[in-house]
């Protein structure tokens, strides 16, 4: 198994990442404005983008800690993984450890999806710290799997 790994810090509360980790608006505003479903624990969020989308399960959400997925439905690559947000406080920044885990195996597409996840955490922070994110459609464009 491998995973995809990344850091950022955002210079907000880890109450204020954690809601826009953790709300359907919040998730639109950052991640995909195509995005709807349940967000509380054993729900369901479905994240809809131009070429398919995603059905994430959500095993656990910690206030201002931790949020964890399970994805249920989606590219084959991608059922089964796990997305978690880990948050802490560190001087005037929540660090967000973000993990994307249980990938079978390392193919081309994870190589994609390590970068888009990258673009999104960016725009989480630029949400939370400006108000404005880059969700999709308004994203970076990476290549042809958008």
């Amino acid at each position: 198994m491998v995973d995809i790994l990344h850091r950022i810090g955002v210079t907000s509360s880890p109450d204020e990442v954690y809601t826009a980790l953790t709300t359907i608006d919040g998730l639109a505003g950052w991640w995909t404005q195509d995005t709807d479903g349940d967000s509380a624990v054993g729900g369901v969020i479905r994240f809809r983008f131009v070429p398919g989308g995603f059905d994430m399960k959500v095993l656990e959400a910690e206030p201002a800690e931790r949020v964890v997925w399970e994805v249920v439905d989606g590219p084959p690559e991608w059922i089964g993984t796990h997305v978690s947000f880990e948050l802490k406080q560190e001087d005037d920044f929540t660090i967000v450890l973000f993990r994307h885990e249980g990938w079978k195996e390392q193919v081309e597409f994870m190589h994609h999806c390590s970068t888009k996840w990258a673009t999104y955490l960016m725009s989480l922070k630029k949400l939370v710290e400006t108000g404005k994110g880059d969700p999709s459609p308004q994203d970076v464009q990476i290549s042809n799997w958008h």
